[in-house]
């Protein structure tokens, strides 16, 4: 049997696919880098210094210390978080995002540990706000990556609008003329919304503007975005932006609540049914070498250093060495647990979701399948 339901909400990270599945070891750094502290770029070199005495007393290269020192004078002018991630043979990914702990984390190992990167990106969605009159929008594309990307329509006001309204037959007859051009008008606005929530892959498209141009909007939007469109307060034009920032925010928190919510509902259903989910370590490891998964479920706890065993590829991956040795696979190697399930996820293009402890999963792991036997 195979999945044939809408595509899950997940992570799915091919920039990330290549780091975990090279060659190690790794180390891994989250440092804390806020910028709306006191001397904020002291307290980042202050912490560095100590997390790299740690990481050198525990074997990390001096090649990979060094591609890290050079990331984080200015990091905190970039995110509250610097996570890096090197080897002997320099950087191989850096990325800023909110916090991600309160102290600094850093790990050498013989897998990168990225789940709090993918844990950003799950919680950073790409997304547009659009300001919407009569006449036209401006909109802008939040990315979880890079600048803000920021559009315009500008249609035109036709000059009958602004007239005093004839009465009679007269009045309806330019009525319905006005309609028809507000109507054109968000028609060019709904095509370059469409165009731009592709270009960026937008999961939420928050609205705001006079009832009419939204309402016109909607109607002539792809069903696809139509579905992700939820109304907020505010206007088009000057000063009109205030509390839009905030109430999106809102919005995008909510939306990935419950993605995550459909995530683990449709999990919970596939299970069930004994069919298209498996759940615990070990099973979903044995789904993952068959490259079987469609969707990962994993909570990530900073202090679980549970094992696994992993090879060259990416099937490669076991919660026994045993069963990596029976197959021939060669060299083995052993990773964190959740680290292992990560690798061979992005390494057979399944998605990842994060799912907080108290979800229920079994191990804190599980996964919908692509097919079954």
């Amino acid at each position: 049997m195979e999945f044939t339901g809408t595509r899950l909400p997940a992570v799915r990270a091919e920039d990330l696919a290549e780091i975990v599945t090279a060659e190690g070891p790794f180390v891994t750094v989250y440092l804390p880098t806020p910028g709306d502290v006191e001397n904020a770029a002291h307290a980042a070199e202050t912490a560095w210094k100590s997390l790299r005495r740690d990481l050198e007393g525990r074997g990390a290269p001096e090649a990979a210390l060094s591609a890290i020192e050079a990331e984080v004078p200015g990091a905190h002018e970039r995110g509250d978080c610097l996570a890096a991630v090197t080897t002997d043979g320099g950087l191989l990914h850096r990325e800023h995002g909110p916090q991600a702990r309160p102290t600094a984390l850093g790990r050498v190992e013989p897998i990168p540990s990225v789940l709090p990167i993918l844990e950003w990106r799950q919680g950073s969605p790409a997304y547009l706000v659009v300001r919407a009159d009569r006449t036209g929008a401006d909109m802008v594309a939040f990315l979880p990556h890079g600048n803000p990307i920021a559009r315009e329509v500008a249609g035109t006001d036709d000059p009958h609008i602004t007239r005093s309204s004839p009465g009679g037959w007269s009045q309806r007859r330019y009525q319905q003329r006005a309609e028809n051009h507000w109507e054109e008008n968000a028609e060019a606005v709904a095509d370059e919304v469409a165009t731009l929530a592709k270009r960026v892959g937008a999961e939420i498209v928050l609205v705001a503007g006079d009832v009419r141009a939204v309402g016109f909007l909607r109607g002539h939007l792809p069903a696809a975005y139509a579905a992700r469109l939820h109304e907020i307060e505010g206007g088009r034009g000057l000063g009109s932006g205030e509390g839009i920032d905030e109430e999106a925010q809102e919005h995008v928190r909510a939306a990935v609540d419950r993605e995550t919510a459909t995530v683990l509902e449709a999990f919970r259903e596939e299970a069930a049914q004994r069919d298209l989910a498996v759940e615990g370590a070990a099973n979903t490891l044995q789904a993952l070498a068959r490259a079987q998964v469609e969707v990962v479920l994993v909570h990530d706890d900073p202090e679980d250093d549970r094992r696994a065993w992993f090879g060259p590829e990416a099937t490669h991956a076991s919660a026994t060495r045993g069963t990596l040795e029976d197959l021939g696979v060669a060299p083995i190697q052993e990773g964190r647990l959740t680290d292992v399930v990560v690798r061979a996820a992005l390494g057979t293009g399944a998605g990842i979701r994060m799912i907080p402890g108290e979800a229920g999963v079994a191990d804190g792991i599980g996964g919908i399948l692509r097919w079954t036997s």
